[in-house]
């Protein structure tokens, strides 16, 4: 993906996310999350078939068997262009929208072939850290350990660190051992996507995420530090002999090796696009007014290393034709 190629997709996939956003936000509050998910998946789709790559889906709704469109090993784009890898969460945070809960966000990633892991559709243990503590943890490490190397490296006390963890059953040990080494919990329901990118932007008052999530987001995840400076450590867990089959056929041969920010999202070129639906810690979500629909994300390019928020108004509330401010 060179880098004037960069700087056009940029653009095409602001508009991907928007639209996917857009399309998500019409359904917010009305409880039925399934339905949020199938119309943001069916605009991002649709906006996709405009734009001149040779795409492939590598993270996306999952296998072609359990997926109408966006799975994994699916073409998109004209065609006519560069070969991108693709990942993509039409709507990250599906109950969130459904209930009218912060943080859900419409996400896609790209980078040159081969430059995000293909990973199953399958559960993985992670710790996110910001810039500070990058290179310094481990999953191997215990949670006081990691902790203590967050807390030194951003000159603070473990007392004063903010940690986000998925509310699940499954984590109530990790919570305990969290909150007896003296840190504070934010317990989310859902969006662990979007709680790994406040980590690493200074001023949201989240310091780490701990804990096990989707492994596709992890991918996304990655695509995202690797602009912003942060890390994510990755384990995938084999639950079962079904699992384990799923991931050799995907490429991955080590149940056991922890992948870093950089062998998940390993391309030398990245683009990231995340856009509001609801509000959150980051982003806006999309308000309809009179005049038409106005939202707002961030965009993020791994040569740039800097973040633009932006903020587009569609005027007339005609999507065909918007007006970027």
């Amino acid at each position: 993906m060179p880098k004037n190629i960069e700087d056009a997709l940029a653009g095409d996939f602001l508009r991907v996310a928007e639209m996917a956003a857009i399309a998500a936000a019409r359904t917010v509050g009305k409880g039925d999350r399934k339905y949020s998910d199938k119309v943001a998946v069916e605009a991002m789709r649709k906006e996709l078939d405009n734009v001149d790559i040779n795409g492939e889906v590598v993270i996306g709704e999952g296998e072609r068997d359990k997926a109408p469109m966006l799975y994994i090993g699916e073409k998109v784009g004209t065609g006519d262009g560069p070969a991108i890898d693709i990942a993509v969460d039409p709507l990250e945070g599906t109950n969130l929208c459904a209930t009218g809960a912060n943080n859900a966000i419409a996400v896609i990633a790209a980078s040159e072939r081969g430059g995000l892991l293909n990973a199953p559709d399958i559960y993985m243990e992670k710790i996110i850290v910001p810039p500070s503590a990058k290179g310094k943890v481990s999953l191997d490490n215990s949670v006081e350990e990691n902790l203590k190397i967050i807390a030194d490296s951003l000159d603070r006390k473990v007392e004063d660190l903010t940690v986000i963890v998925l509310d699940r059953p499954r984590h109530e040990e990790l919570i305990a051992r969290i909150r007896e080494a003296g840190a504070r919990i934010n317990l989310i329901g859902d969006g662990d996507l979007s709680a790994g990118i406040s980590v690493a932007v200074r001023g949201t008052g989240v310091h780490a995420v701990f804990g096990i999530g989707g492994a596709p987001e992890g991918v996304l995840t990655a695509a995202a530090l690797r602009c912003l400076g942060g890390e994510i450590q990755g384990r995938l867990i084999v639950k079962d002999e079904a699992t384990w089959e799923r991931m050799q056929k995907m490429g991955i041969k080590d149940p056991n090796k922890i992948y870093t920010t950089e062998e998940l999202a390993s391309g030398e070129n990245i683009i990231f696009v995340a856009t509001g639906v609801t509000n959150g810690n980051l982003l806006k979500g999309v308000r309809f007014f009179g005049e038409g629909i106005r939202v707002n994300s961030l965009v993020m390019r791994l040569n740039q290393r800097r973040i633009r928020f932006v903020d587009t108004i569609y005027l007339n509330d005609d999507i065909g034709q918007g007006v970027m401010f």
